[in-house]
């Protein structure tokens, strides 16, 4: 049984990944094998690179991001989602996958691709818009089934990735608040920030030496060196209904 199982390994799914497993939770990305930002040729409008960045290696990195935190990952597709006990939904949710074993979570986080048949047992309430069914929730990301939680583009919300970095962002802090961890936020200070004011430090907050902030500047520039040192290979996954021959 883990405590989060979040189906999508895209931008919102995980950036969600990142802050519950931060936070101490089991987390389970299930992914298909390609976010839809792959199709990228270019990610232009992402704060942080200001001549754009290749938007496969974005992935990767945070992909590695996500490992880094704890998030553990498994290929493949869901094709439905139903609850352990209809009468009990705190007790968990089974998942059924294309071909692999069953899986158990606590909680549910939505964030693939605005597919969301896998979501039809459990009558989470969708809105279709043209081919396209997305789910609603509320303000947190939370559907109208308690424990299941929908991020990013099948959210509704707008086709952009730091659009679906913040909203998967978001509905992480969410399923961290209702799984009543021990967490405050995820807030790296100098040493002295709060101890220097007679606090102690908060859950999910860290107070760092002027030594350790240097050594973790130097290994984060040295990993960024390493993964933009060469041209990535990897070519744009072209649109299915293009004929490239």
């Amino acid at each position: 049984m883990r405590d989060v199982c979040i189906v999508g390994g895209g931008v919102s799914g995980l950036a969600a990944s990142i802050f519950t497993a931060r936070a101490g939770l089991d987390t389970l990305v299930i992914d298909g094998g390609e976010s839809i930002l792959a199709r990228n040729a270019s990610l232009e409008n992402y704060p942080g690179f200001p001549d754009g960045v290749d938007a496969r290696r974005y992935l990767q990195l945070a992909r590695e991001q996500a490992r880094n935190a704890g998030a553990a990952f498994e290929l493949g597709y869901v094709t439905g989602v139903e609850p352990l006990d209809e009468t009990e939904l705190e007790e968990g949710f089974v998942l059924e996958t294309d071909g692999g074993e069953p899986l158990e979570a606590r909680r549910v986080i939505a964030a693939s691709w605005s597919d969301s048949e896998y979501l039809v047992p459990l009558d989470v309430g969708r809105i279709q818009r043209g081919s396209k069914h997305y789910v609603a929730v509320d303000e947190a990301g939370r559907t109208a089934v308690e424990g299941v939680y929908a991020a990013g583009r099948i959210a509704n919300e707008p086709h952009q990735s730091i659009v679906a970095a913040g909203h998967g962002a978001k509905v992480g802090l969410a399923v961290i608040h209702d799984s009543d961890v021990n967490f405050y936020h995820d807030w790296v200070v100098p040493e002295g920030y709060f101890t220097g004011r007679g606090r102690e430090v908060p859950p999910g907050c860290e107070e760092i030496s002027d030594g350790e902030r240097r050594e973790r500047d130097e290994r984060a520039r040295t990993r960024m060196l390493e993964a933009f040192d060469e041209p990535l290979d990897e070519m744009p996954t072209m649109h299915p209904s293009v004929d490239r021959d």
